[in-house]
């Protein structure tokens, strides 16, 4: 079992049992020996979302309506995952405007919510690609295809456009590098080190991903999906009577819709996990045909980001409420659809124009890149591996630098330096030194005040090198006398 302090608490395994007893609500989930229970009570749970990933086990009625009364959300994943069934608050719904949303296609509103939702969606892909992937050029094509939105008549056109920017957009993904643990690289098959394409080499389609990013998106959007249906539900609306995807049987359509214009944030926040972490190979597992699932822990940390992208979603389905509600008859008391799931007008009539934040999904687990141990983010290795890291890097930087030190230009410098310090002592004649400033003098008078000033200092001042700078000021070094003087007015020494 994981829970968060997001008020997500996700159920894997076997054998799962979600029931109440004496007004506690008990969940019990694990495999075999390895299993955990939890006992809620009504007040102080902290509980928003039980998700259940697999299909053993019960949930009882009891429990279905304590979620309801505690307006607690209820979602059943299936382990490829494929939604199915999503329960929330039940809310009172609008015949009117579900009338209108069924009528939407034959009104035109289809078509203008279609259109504003997929240039939602194609701005932001084009602002993941410009400022995640530094494509300038495939931006510049989304945008293009997004500008043409304008004038499509008809939901087809809206769709040509829409997979045509899908096809440059994930073509910017493709060479992406997956990054393992050098701990794991050896039991890593080459295909699941590179993104390659979004279409699976099984299905012919996104469906039964053959590596670890496609596997992430395919249930990371699962878990989007039942966001949108939760939405469109808390709304009065019927998930599945939708604008621009077709009906069928096993989708709702309109929850498809609502998905479309969150998905690149969705995409960003797995891209980052891309570019700047790593993934356990123990996270994953591969089927006989090269499908690629992901194992019960991870799938646990990615849908804790539930309540993410529930709130990203929240403004669109109120989008598509306030349209619907332009072709229903009203009074003059009707200020429009309920907003229950961003509570704008309850903002606005406390007189705040402040639109609710969209918080940061939960950051990716950070781990060792050598032996993919949990680690403090921002480093790279634990305290193990950081150490034959150090000595490596030192290694390298210390050839690097032996290079440089012999190449032509460096050589130059140094006959240089060699030829200025040698004339120099030439024109230095030790008549035009004070007789009192001698080695006796400059030892025990001078060089024990040097170690007042900086090694900048002293090499400005008599146009040497850093090091030899720091070895005249700790004594290591006794300089040439024509630069005793020099040093005395430093050291302020009479």
């Amino acid at each position: 079992m994981s829970s968060s302090n997001l008020g997500v608490r996700v159920l894997t395994g076997y054998g799962i049992q979600v029931r109440v007893d004496r007004g506690h609500l008990l969940v019990e989930d694990g495999i075999g020996a390895n299993r955990s229970q939890m006992r809620l009570p009504r007040v102080g749970h902290g509980l928003k979302r039980l998700v259940v990933v697999g299909s053993n086990g019960v949930i009882s009625l009891g429990a279905l309506r304590w979620l309801a009364d505690q307006d607690a959300a209820f979602t059943l994943l299936d382990r490829d995952g494929s939604v199915l069934a999503t329960t929330g608050p039940v809310r009172p719904s609008d015949t009117r405007l579900r009338r209108a949303q069924a009528l939407a296609i034959q009104s035109g509103l289809a078509l203008e919510i279609a259109r504003e939702l997929i240039a939602q969606k194609l701005g932001g892909q084009a602002k993941v690609v410009r400022e995640k992937l530094l494509d300038t050029a495939t931006a510049d094509t989304i945008l293009q295809f997004r500008a043409e939105l304008a004038t499509a008549e008809t939901a087809a056109t809206i769709m040509l456009l829409e997979s045509q920017a899908g096809r440059a957009y994930w073509s910017a993904w493709r060479n992406l590098t997956i990054n393992f643990p050098k701990s794991d690289l050896r039991r890593v098959p080459d295909h699941w080190r590179t993104f390659g394409g979004r279409i699976s080499a099984l299905t012919g389609s996104p469906r039964l991903a053959v590596n670890p990013p496609n596997a992430i998106l395919n249930y990371s959007y699962a878990v989007l999906e039942a966001e949108a249906r939760l939405a469109a539900a808390a709304l009065g609306l019927d998930p599945g009577i939708g604008f621009l995807h077709a009906d069928g049987p096993v989708r709702d359509s309109l929850a498809c819709d609502l998905m479309e214009p969150v998905r690149p944030k969705l995409d960003a926040y797995v891209l980052d996990w891309i570019l700047h972490e790593r993934f356990r190979r123990d996270w994953f597992f591969e089927k006989r045909d090269g499908n690629c699932r992901l194992m019960a822990p991870f799938v646990a940390r990615l849908t804790e980001t539930a309540p993410t992208w529930g709130r990203a979603v929240a403004p669109f389905a109120e989008f598509v409420a306030r349209k619907l509600s332009s072709a229903v008859p009203k009074s003059n008391r009707y200020i429009g659809p309920a907003t229950r799931l961003t509570q704008t007008h309850r903002r606005i009539a406390k007189g705040s124009t402040v639109t609710a934040a969209v918080t940061n999904a939960p950051r990716p687990e950070t781990i060792c890149y050598g032996c993919g141990k949990p680690i403090t983010y921002g480093r790279k290795n634990c305290t193990k591996c950081a150490v034959p890291v150090s000595r490596e890097n030192i290694r390298s930087v210390a050839k690097i630098g032996r290079i440089a030190a012999q190449n032509t230009e460096a050589q130059m410098r140094r006959a240089e330096s060699q030829r200025r310090h040698e004339a120099a002592k030439r024109e230095w004649s030790p008549g035009n030194q004070p007789a009192w400033l001698n080695k006796t003098a400059y030892v025990g008078k001078i060089q024990p005040q040097l170690v007042r000033l900086t090694n900048s200092e002293i090499a400005s001042a008599l146009r040497v090198s850093m090091p030899y700078a720091a070895d005249i000021r700790t004594g290591k070094r006794t300089p040439h006398p024509r630069h005793w003087q020099t040093l005395a007015a430093l050291a302020g020494v009479e």
